[in-house]
């Protein structure tokens, strides 16, 4: 009997394609109707370089969605919890507002809905859009290619072919949260 394929569902971000356009933001706000001041995707500024080489690298900062994510093992009430998909998910119902997987998340991307007042993140638009087998919105809407979402588990998927031949990263390896996001640094010139 042939096992059912269990997708893990991660994101590659190249941040040499990323223009700091905002398109993802603009697209997670929509998609997701957050209220104003708050949105499940953020793009950061970083600069780098020396001076006269300095330069603003766009960094797009949605749930890095942890193997072993901080979230879940502080939630008192198992509202957070990690999908068999990898997908980290908050069920409202459950949520206390307690602010705990706030406090542990180490990459700043969760938050207390002001009108529901329960804890949010970013999910992929696992209900919206993964759910008809769609992209998620920033995803979709990124006109730069910058942002790529696909099954880490299935090495013929573009994500998976992206981490065999990029040397993308993971941010703060040393926590061993395991994000399922990853980024492409930019590449640095040498001078």
């Amino acid at each position: 009997m042939e096992e059912s394929h269990v997708p893990h569902w991660g994101m590659v971000i190249d941040l040499a394609k990323c223009v700091g356009c905002d398109s993802c933001t603009v697209a997670c706000k929509a998609e997701n109707r957050t209220p104003p001041g708050v949105t499940y995707n953020v793009v950061l500024e970083q600069e780098t370089g020396a001076y006269p080489n300095v330069r603003i690298e766009a960094i797009p900062r949605p749930c890095m969605q942890c193997e072993n994510p901080a979230c879940v093992s502080v939630c008192p009430v198992s509202a957070t919890y990690r999908g068999d998909d990898g997908i980290v998910v908050i069920d409202a119902d459950r949520c206390i507002g307690c602010k705990y997987c706030i406090a542990a998340c180490p990459y700043n991307v969760r938050f207390i809905n002001p009108q529901t007042r329960v804890a949010e993140n970013c999910d992929f638009c696992l209900h919206s859009k993964l759910a008809k087998g769609e992209n998620p919105a920033c995803v979709s809407k990124c006109r730069y290619g910058a942002l790529a979402f696909g099954d880490l588990n299935d090495p013929n998927s573009y994500v998976a072919k992206l981490l065999d031949v990029k040397d993308a990263v993971r941010v703060r390896p040393d926590l061993g949260t395991e994000p399922s996001l990853r980024y492409i640094p930019v590449m640095k010139e040498k001078i």
